[in-house]
């Protein structure tokens, strides 16, 4: 199993207690949905200071380390190809999942995503996602800042710190895209520099103007290209849904 159990000598100590609860909260919520499986979540509860959180564990390595080898022109092999397709399947069908439930993940990236050793794609790390529900939550107000979807940065941008930003499955779907087009290229979807802060960030991304895939591709892939670019579309009604990108892949 991997136990997660905040610190209390940490400044954050007790946003991060709270989150834990509340990821324990949507893990019970989406196995009762049929979302995740009955035995990810182990067990829960508190201890001195603070909550801790026990889960399945799982046998891989982050979406950015499993694709080294697809990142570099040694990755043009015919053997790459229906390997790369089979992880944004089975990272598809997750969240397909979790769509039909009326949820969303909220926090797709690759440290998010691991890939097993067969090259399937387990999600890990429910504490930020959005339900049919979100009263009673802490405000979600993004996750990381490279694969936050353009919708998401608009909102955050508009809206005080405290305000609750609820992510839709068509945010996930970007998220997926941004994920995929980074790890594989070695490049960020949108290009900004480093040194900016979060805000300059997402207002960066709020543009919806992402790099043309073709311009930094290790190399040529044109289906695997098409479902990317097809998920980093700025307006959330022209993405595709998960479902039909479990087909596309």
């Amino acid at each position: 199993m991997a136990l997660k159990a905040n610190s209390p000598e940490e400044d954050t100590a007790r946003d991060k207690a709270a989150e834990m609860a509340q990821e324990d909260e949507h893990l019970l919520r989406l196995t009762e949905a049929g979302a995740l499986r009955p035995d990810y979540r182990i067990d829960a509860g508190p201890w001195d200071g603070g909550r801790w959180l026990a889960v399945g564990w799982v046998d891989g390595v982050p979406l950015w380390r499993a694709l080294a080898l697809a990142r570099g022109p040694e990755g043009d092999r015919p053997s790459v190809r229906p390997w790369l397709q089979q992880i944004a399947r089975t990272w598809a069908e997750h969240l397909a999942g979790m769509h039909t439930a009326s949820w969303a993940h909220a926090d797709v990236q690759p440290t998010n995503t691991l890939i097993t050793p067969g090259g399937r794609a387990e999600v890990i790390d429910y504490a930020l996602a959005c339900g049919p529900e979100p009263d009673g939550r802490l405000p979600y107000r993004g996750a990381l800042t490279h694969t936050t979807a353009p919708e998401i940065a608009t909102a955050v941008l508009a809206t005080p710190a405290d305000t609750h930003v609820q992510a839709q499955p068509a945010a996930d779907v970007w998220s997926l895209g941004a994920s995929l087009f980074w790890c594989w290229t070695g490049h960020r979807p949108v290009s900004y520099d480093d040194s900016l802060d979060r805000p300059d960030k997402l207002a960066a991304i709020a543009q919806g103007r992402p790099t043309p895939l073709a311009d930094v591709r290790p190399w040529l892939f044109p289906d695997f290209e098409a479902a990317i670019t097809a998920c980093l579309a700025p307006d959330p009604a022209d993405r595709p849904t998960a479902k039909e990108l479990i087909a596309a892949w």
